[in-house]
C-alpha cells in the first residue's frame, strides 16, 4: 500500500509540475498591423469578409492563422517572434493578389522579433476616387469617379455601383438604405452621382453613416470608399 500511494503522489505532483508548466506559457505579445494598400491609399473592402493567412516556418504541417480585414482595409494579428509568411488566398478581395502560378498565392517573408507595420500592396480593379458624400433634405448624395487601374487582359467590367447608409458605423453589411446603379447604366464614369432616402430611425437621430461600393463582375468582393459621418 505504501508503494502504492508514493505512486500515487508522484503521479499527481507529476501532473501539477505540467499544469503549472502549460500554464507559465507566454501568449504572443508581437502585433503585426498595417492596411491594404495601393499606392499608399487605403482601400475599403467589406467587414470581415477579406480573408489573409500567415503561417510560421520552422513548426511543420501546421495550419494557418487565418484572419480577416476590417471595413477599412486594416488588419492586426498578435504573433510570437519568429519566422512567418503572409498571403490573401487566391480569388478573394476586390483586386489582384500576385500568384506564383494560376490558383497558388505568392507570399511575403516576415521575421517578428516585436511589433512592426506591414502594409500590404494590391493592385485592385478599379479605384473610387474623388467622393463626395453629402446630406440634406431627407437624403444623402454621392458624386464620385470609378477609374479602372487594371486595362490590360484581367480588366473586368463594372457590375454595378451602390451607396450604402446605416445608422451605426458598420456599412456595407448592416444597412439601413442602399440604392445602386447597373455599370451598363453609368454613361460617365468620370462623374457618378447616386442618392438615397434616408428612412425613419428609431431612436431618432440626425445623422447616417455612408460609404459608396463599387461591385466588379464576376467578383465576389466590392470596393468601398471610406465610412462617413454625414448630417441629413
Amino acid at each position: 500500500m505504501k508503494i502504492k500511494s508514493v505512486h500515487i503522489l508522484f503521479m499527481v505532483v507529476t501532473f501539477a509540475s505540467y499544469s503549472c508548466k502549460k500554464d507559465n506559457y507566454k501568449e504572443p505579445a508581437a502585433q503585426l498591423s498595417g492596411a491594404l494598400q495601393y499606392k499608399g491609399e487605403n482601400i475599403g473592402v467589406e467587414r470581415n469578409q477579406v480573408p489573409f493567412q500567415i503561417y510560421q516556418y520552422g513548426f511543420g504541417k501546421v495550419g494557418a492563422i487565418n484572419g480577416t480585414f476590417e471595413q477599412d482595409g486594416t488588419y492586426g494579428s498578435l504573433l510570437f517572434s519568429g519566422s512567418y509568411k503572409f498571403l490573401i488566398p487566391s480569388g478573394q478581395g476586390p483586386f489582384i493578389w500576385k500568384e506564383l502560378a494560376p490558383g497558388v498565392p505568392d507570399s511575403i517573408a516576415i521575421t517578428m522579433t516585436g511589433s512592426q507595420t506591414l502594409n500590404i500592396e494590391v493592385t485592385p480593379y478599379y479605384m473610387i476616387r474623388n467622393a463626395t458624400i453629402s446630406g440634406g433634405s431627407g437624403k444623402v448624395t454621392a458624386v464620385f469617379k470609378a477609374e479602372k487601374i487594371i486595362t490590360d487582359a484581367n480588366a473586368k467590367d463594372i457590375e454595378r455601383v451602390s451607396l450604402y447608409i446605416n445608422a451605426g458605423q458598420f456599412v456595407g453589411q448592416d444597412n439601413i438604405a442602399v440604392v445602386n446603379l447597373a455599370g451598363a447604366d453609368i454613361t460617365d464614369p468620370n462623374n457618378i452621382s447616386l442618392q438615397v432616402a434616408v428612412p425613419s430611425i428609431t431612436p431618432a437621430q440626425s445623422f447616417v453613416y455612408a460609404r459608396v461600393g463599387l461591385k466588379i463582375a464576376n467578383v465576389e468582393d466590392m470596393i468601398f470608399t471610406p465610412v462617413q459621418k454625414v448630417q441629413y
